[in-house]
């Protein structure tokens, strides 16, 4: 199995290169069902290689320009805070029997499984459906209504939450709120996503302190094939329309995310 695991990082990779994003919604079941990595390990684990890997497919949409710094800031803040406390408070406070049906336990590991597999299925809609996130590239405007700002803040404080308590990125879930509040043309708002998800990931990872063992090594070989791919995605999409293949990698994390609460519920 571990064998398929290394060829599922270089696909994580590939996806962030190539589409902006989604792949570090992969990264938690292929910790768990590849590498037998516990589910609350695997979050730690995945918050390192999403960092990781973000940082490096970052590089190219600074060097452009495409990271809008103020937006970042903003923004970046309250889901960057959300984040800590998530990760710092509520993750420990989850306890390791959450609740028992008859004669099944449902464990901590089960219930972040779950939660992991009810966020797939919602990341694969925004991949599938094409709305306006995907389409016009506006003239970014300096002057947002308050009430953008605010319900932007709010939609980030909750986006910080989710990935705190899964260790997912977040793009799929940043990139939209930049795109439809912040008035971000879609490219800089992959590189602004990117930019916080580093962030994100790097505060969340430290704060999740001695609550779990880091297999560096493990973390390494991943992180390296994940980083390969990146630039293997960002080289494929010079040459394919990375918005024609989000639709179908979005189904793919709809029967994933499926598959995974089917797995954790009844077997």
């Amino acid at each position: 199995m571990e064998i398929i695991g290394f060829v599922a990082s270089v696909c994580i990779g590939i996806s962030l290169g190539l589409i902006g994003g989604g792949g570090s919604i992969l990264t938690v079941p292929v910790l768990v069902y590849l590498f037998a990595v516990d589910p609350i390990t695997a979050t730690a684990h995945s918050l390192f290689v999403v960092g990781v890997t973000s940082a490096v497919g970052s590089i190219s949409y600074l060097t452009k320009g495409l990271v809008h710094i103020k937006t970042t800031v903003i923004f970046g803040v309250p889901s960057v805070i959300a984040v800590f406390l998530t990760r710092s408070f509520i993750v420990s406070a989850i306890p390791q029997v959450v609740a028992s049906v008859g004669t099944c336990l449902v464990t901590k590991g089960m219930l972040m499984m779950v939660l992991f597999g009810l966020l797939m299925i919602g990341a694969s809609y925004s991949m599938i459906s094409t709305d306006t996130t995907e389409t016009k590239d506006k003239q970014h405007e300096n002057d947002i209504l308050f009430l953008s700002y605010s319900t932007l803040v709010l939609k980030e404080i909750m986006a910080g939450i989710v990935t705190g308590l899964v260790g997912a990125g977040g793009g799929f879930l940043i990139i939209p709120l930049l795109v439809v509040f912040a008035k971000l043309p879609i490219k800089q708002a992959v590189g602004t996503s990117l930019v916080i998800i580093v962030v994100n990931s790097a505060v969340g990872f430290w704060g999740c302190g001695s609550e779990v063992l880091i297999n560096w090594i493990l973390l390494s070989k991943i992180s390296m094939l994940a980083i390969g791919g990146v630039f293997i995605g960002m080289k494929v999409s010079e040459k394919v329309d990375a918005a024609k293949l989000k639709p179908a990698f979005g189904w793919f994390v709809l029967v994933m995310g499926v598959c995974t609460i089917i797995k954790e519920t009844f077997f």
